[in-house]
């Protein structure tokens, strides 16, 4: 959502006509963000605050699908510690699993977002591992954006344990199949007959393009002109926003 749908607290152009119109063809659509801070229902509120209005069923965060991947790879529960918000925490709650603080406890590190982020949490995470916990991601995106410009994201948290234990994580967010996975399995379709729209070319449209989908490249957000059209390969489609996806459709549906 963020650099597609608004940036920061700040709406983009065009979310409620596109969202409208969607309904009214009858056409499917769920929002997945790499974003792991919030629930579905404060992603939910949130919109509302932007007079975005968006039923949390809608919504698929990255906390909640790693959760989610989390659960099937261990069916019977265990230990987390975790670097991340009320989102995560939530999430993995929801799925059953018993959030520790003692890092020589956890048999799974999961770590995410945090914008309040201590050294301690990071350290204990470290620690995790080293122990022999497996290391979860929810996202590699390296930066969030803000009104304010690009500010560390995931992947920077990511990287700081990474390089603190010489340990590759698992990841699920995007561009990892799970998450698109994920989100057509609720949404009940098919690779052939799904469009992904992105800001940034790295997650939102390189991992939707290896899955086979049909993709479009927003302007809004991480990505220039120049980075979409110097993937490999290139989204199917590159647009200014939401205003020109949403005149496409309609030129589509005449």
């Amino acid at each position: 959502m963020d650099g597609v749908v608004y940036v920061g607290n700040q709406p983009l152009p065009g979310v409620s006509d596109m969202l409208n119109y969607l309904d009214e063809t009858g056409r499917k659509w769920l929002f997945i963000t790499n974003n792991a801070s919030n629930t579905s229902q404060m992603f939910s509120e949130k919109l509302a605050k932007m007079a975005i209005d968006v039923d949390s069923k809608h919504i698929l965060g990255s906390a909640a699908a790693t959760a989610a991947w989390l659960a099937e790879q261990a069916p019977n529960g265990g230990k987390v510690i975790m670097v991340g918000m009320e989102g995560l925490r939530s999430a993995l709650v929801e799925e059953g699993f018993t959030l520790v603080t003692d890092p020589f406890e956890a048999e799974f590190a999961v770590v995410g977002i945090n914008f309040n982020l201590v050294y301690e949490e990071v350290a204990n995470a470290a620690l995790a591992i080293r122990n022999g916990a497996r290391f979860i991601g929810t996202n590699i995106d390296p930066t969030y954006p803000t009104e304010r410009g690009q500010i560390p994201g995931t992947g920077s948290i990511i990287a700081m344990v990474k390089a603190a234990t010489g340990t590759e994580p698992e990841i699920v967010g995007k561009p990892y199949p799970g998450m698109y996975e994920l989100a057509m399995h609720r949404l009940g379709v098919e690779t052939t007959e799904t469009l992904m729209v992105g800001d940034r070319y790295e997650t939102d449209i390189a991992g939707a393009a290896k899955l086979g989908l049909v993709t479009t490249g927003v302007l809004t957000g991480i990505s220039s002109r120049d980075d979409f059209e110097a993937g490999d390969p290139p989204p199917t489609f590159i647009l200014d926003g939401l205003p020109a996806l949403l005149d496409a459709f309609h030129t589509a549906d005449r």
